[in-house]
Parts: C-alpha cells; structure tokens; sequence
C-alpha cells in the first residue's frame, strides 16, 4: 500500500530541518523526512568539543573523496558530510555566522530583472535570520532572541585564545565584539550553536519539539535513489532503507531536495535532471537538460600555520586519560570547564592585503598542533597552537559528476582548492599575515617556533607550495544546483528554488546559492529552509521584478 504525503523533504540536514518543522508548525502540513544517516542522539555529538572525538572516522560522518587534484600534485582529500540527523548541524563545530550584507545583496543582483518576484538582499534575508536566532546575548535590529537555534558566547576561553585576541590587535585590526554585528572586520570570539555545554543543532532546535506530532514522519537510514514524475511533475520518491529495501513514497505537494551540495545534483542526476550528455553516458533518460547541475562547486579553503608552544598551553591531551576524567568530572558537578568549549573560541576577519577594504581572510585559532586525518602523522603530538586561514570569497570553482548510475555509488567531486591563481595570492598573504602573529605580542611569547610553513626562505612560491601540500576543505560546498536569471544557461533554480523546468520540486540547501557567503554556512543553509516554507505557504508573495 502506498504513503502519501503533502510533502517530502529529502535530506534532514541543516535547511532540511527547518522546512520540515516550519511546513508541520506554520503550514499543519503531513511532512515526510527522509535522512540516509543515524539519530542525533549521542553524548559526544551532544557536548561542544565531542565531535573531535570522532571526526577521524565514525557512522556519523561520510567522507566524499575528490579525484585527483592536478593542480595539488594529484592530492586526494577529504569532504566529510554529517550523516546524521540534522546533518553539519550534529557534526560541526557549531560557529554561528552568517556572512556579511553583501554576499546578500550581490545574489540580489545576479538575479535583478528576473527574481520572480522574490528578493535576495540583506533586508529580506535578515528577517529570516533573525527569526531562527536565540541569542542568550544580544537582542537588537541584527539579532533575534527567541527564535529555536541556541546561539551563545563560548562557555569557557582558554588563555591562548585571548593571547591571538591580543596578538592581532597589536598587529592593528580593531576588536570586533559581534562578527554578525554591523561591520565584519577585525578579531574577537566566535558565537556558537549551542547553551550550557550543549550542542543546539537543527534537529534539536526544530525536529525533536515534534517528536510526538503525528503531522511529521521522520524516517532515519532512508538513502533516496530517485525523485519520480509524471507530466513534468515530482510526484514520488524512491528511497532504500538500512535493510536495502526499495520503498516509493508519493508527496501532494512541493517536493523539498535538502541532501547537501554534493549529495543533492547527484539525486537530480539520477533522475534524470542534468547535463544531457553526462545523464546519456551513464544511460539515465534525460528529462530536463540543466547543464548547471553538478558545476560551479565552490568551498572555503582551508590552510594552517601551525607552531610549537614553550608551555603547557592550550588543549593538548585534555581529550585522553587524567585530563578526560578531570575535564569531565568538573563538568559533571560545576557544569563549567574545557568541555564548555568547541576546541575553539576566537578568530579573525581581515584583508592582509589592502587592510581597510573588505576582509578576505577569515582565520580560526585552535590552541592545538591540529590537522585534518589526511596529515595527522606529519609533525609531533604536542602542545601548540595553530591557526587555520581560509579565503573568504573563493574564486575557484570545481564540479559533482555521477561516479555511475547506481544510487549507492558515490559522486566524482573536485572542489578544485585554490585553483585560481587570486585564491593562492590571497592565501599566502593570509598565511603570511598570521604567521606573523604568532610570533608577536602575547602569543609570540609563548611561540618557540613555527613549524609550518617554517624557514628559511618564505618567498611567494614556498608559501604557495605549503597551501597546496596542506589545503584542504572548509566543510562548506556550495552553489552545485544555483539560482540564476531566465537568461543564465547555467542556473539550476530560480529565484524561489523551484527547478527549471519541472514543477514541484525545489532545492533549499547551500547547492541554491548563486556564490557563497563570507564565514560559516550553516546559518545560511538554514535560512534558506525557511525562506523556501515561505514560498510554498504563499508567505512571499511575488512583488513587481526590478
């Protein structure tokens, strides 16, 4: 016997999240949710800095391998997705950010004279942001107080963050008390997605309140083949469960595809959306021919300059043994301590290139040695701090292809890291600038040395041969499935997530966005979860285009 729906929503992500529960709460809809991955429910996942205890491998990550990267002597790396409920949300290191007004108002633009009636910019971006917020400090025009998601200053600082605090105001940028706040620039502490030692992701913030709501369906280990249509309409999806059984599913109304930027073009792909010649070679029927599918993969990229401490600074082993139990106890008891805090707590935004234009180096300070599990075995297990600087507004552009026409199969993604040759320039400059710091005012104190990239010689092309022996991603793929103007060839979507060409259908995760935000992007994916319920509930309604 078939189940129907009014709607489906693919991928219990970030954004996928939020629709789900808006479309149940705001809209009395019958929701179906579908996520491949495992419950959220889990003690490290739930504490700020327990996802470090598993990022290395565990059933709640899928690691999505690039192709060899020509450019990074054929470098192999790793993606990691949450496969879990509430996606990045259960798995990430829960900043709080939301780009800048401009990354807003510049999709304004690149949609201008053909938005379908829906504005991109700032002003109606920010309502939506403001609405999901709970901010247990700030309440203002910026900032919401009350909404589901949890957002708070970290629970505990460790010295060493308030020595790179410090150490970057000597080098002349201003503190920065709000990076959400009115201007973006300079350094300070980070806001996280959590409250008193507990992490708020989508699913805790917008699932579990609905837990016993008969309105919404939430079926875990539910990994979609397929989105199936009759006349040009999504009608039903195909999904296989953890006992690899085929099940088909119908929906009313809109479906929603949330899956992630490397997941969601591979489940239009399957379905016979996409570029035709791609869809033909791996013998799928072409139903729509969308040549964007699949292209203009962007990602933040990610470089570290890592040091050894002359101290016992910082986190290192505060994770293992002695240190564990202490740190847990104390919690346990005092609800404060290290567990309080993501394994971070301060960071930057600044242009080390022409100082008082806009930042395009965003950094994180980990008072740690740390490097992703592709270069864990490079330099010596001990104490250190490392900074990791990431190219706020890449230019690169990489592409998702189908690996075959099997579900299972995982997608070709090559994200292609500082490929331009301005995302390299941008980062030796950053790399440079905060190499520097940490060998200045309060932490270049507590500095014995920089290991990487270390000296003698520093030119231009030693520094580009360390940002392509160490790049690596930002856990941010965006825009594979974006937005555009009627006239644009490559846009996928148009300015209300529906995709061309098919009716009931839309994409409301990072694939959607024309080019990717300054800073962390599950604020944004979530954001636009909730922008698209608007648009299905008829709460935006289309204005006079520009």
């Amino acid at each position: 016997m078939s189940e129907t729906f009014d709607h489906i929503v693919i991928g219990g992500g970030a954004s996928g999240c939020v629709a789900a529960a808006r479309l149940v709460t705001d809209g009395n809809r019958r929701v179906l949710l579908l996520e491949a991955g495992y419950s959220h429910h889990h003690p490290l996942l739930d504490m700020p800095p327990g996802i470090f205890k598993m990022i290395n491998g565990s059933k709640y990550m899928t690691y999505h391998h690039t192709v060899p990267q020509p450019h990074l002597h054929d470098r192999v790396h790793d993606i990691p997705q949450g496969n879990v409920l509430g996606g990045g949300t259960s798995v990430n290191a829960q900043v709080y950010m939301r780009g800048r007004p401009s990354d807003y108002d510049e999709w304004e633009e690149i949609l201008r004279g053909n938005n379908e009636g829906a504005s991109w910019g700032w002003s109606t971006v920010l309502k939506h942001f403001r609405r999901i917020e709970g901010n247990n400090r700030l309440s203002n025009e910026l900032h919401g107080s009350d909404g589901p998601l949890l957002v708070s200053d970290p629970g505990y600082v460790d010295d060493v963050s308030r020595w790179f605090v410090q150490s970057v105001q000597e080098k002349g940028e201003p503190y920065n008390p709000d990076f959400n706040g009115p201007t973006q620039r300079g350094v300070g502490f980070y806001q996280f997605m959590n409250r008193a030692g507990k992490r708020s992701s989508a699913a805790y913030a917008y699932i579990e309140p609905l837990k016993n709501d008969t309105r919404l369906t939430v079926r875990l280990r539910a990994a979609v083949s397929r989105i199936n249509f009759e006349n040009g309409r999504a009608v039903s999806v195909t999904y296989t469960d953890a006992k690899r059984q085929e099940h088909t599913v119908f929906s009313k109304g809109d479906i929603v595809l949330t899956a992630g930027s490397l997941v969601t073009p591979k489940v239009l792909m399957l379905s016979g959306i996409g570029p035709s010649a791609h869809l033909k070679a791996h013998g799928i029927q072409t139903l729509v021919d969308l040549p964007g599918v699949g292209q203009n993969l962007i990602d933040h990229p990610e470089v570290p300059v890592i040091s050894i401490a002359n101290g016992p600074y910082g986190y290192y082993r505060q994770g293992v043994g002695w240190r564990m139990l202490m740190n847990g106890l104390n919690f346990k008891l005092f609800r404060n301590g290290r567990i309080l805090s993501t394994g971070f707590e301060a960071g930057a935004f600044i242009n080390p290139i022409d100082r008082d234009a806009p930042p395009t180096i965003q950094a994180f300070c980990v008072p740690i040695v740390y490097l992703d599990r592709d270069l864990l075995k490079v330099f010596d297990d001990t104490y250190g701090v490392t900074i990791t600087t990431v190219v706020a507004k890449p230019k690169s552009r990489g592409y998702v292809q189908l690996r075959s026409a099997d579900p299972a199969a995982p997608p070709l993604v090559s994200p292609h890291l500082l490929q331009h040759p301005d995302d390299m320039a941008t980062m030796v400059a950053g790399q440079r600038f905060f190499r520097d710091v940490l060998l200045s005012g309060p932490l270049g104190k507590r500095v014995e040395k920089v290991i990487a990239p270390a000296g003698p010689d520093l030119s231009d092309d030693v520094m580009a041969e360390h940002c392509r022996r160490f790049v690596k991603t930002n856990y941010h793929p965006a825009s594979t499935a974006r937005m555009g103007a009627d006239g644009d060839p490559m846009a996928v979507l148009d300015a209300r997530l529906r995709v061309r060409g098919v009716d009931n259908l839309r994409v409301a995760d990072l694939s959607a966005v024309p080019n990717i935000n300054a800073g962390n992007t599950t604020a944004p994916a979530m954001m636009l979860g909730d922008r698209c319920v608007d648009f299905i509930l008829g709460l935006d309604q289309p204005t006079t285009t520009n």
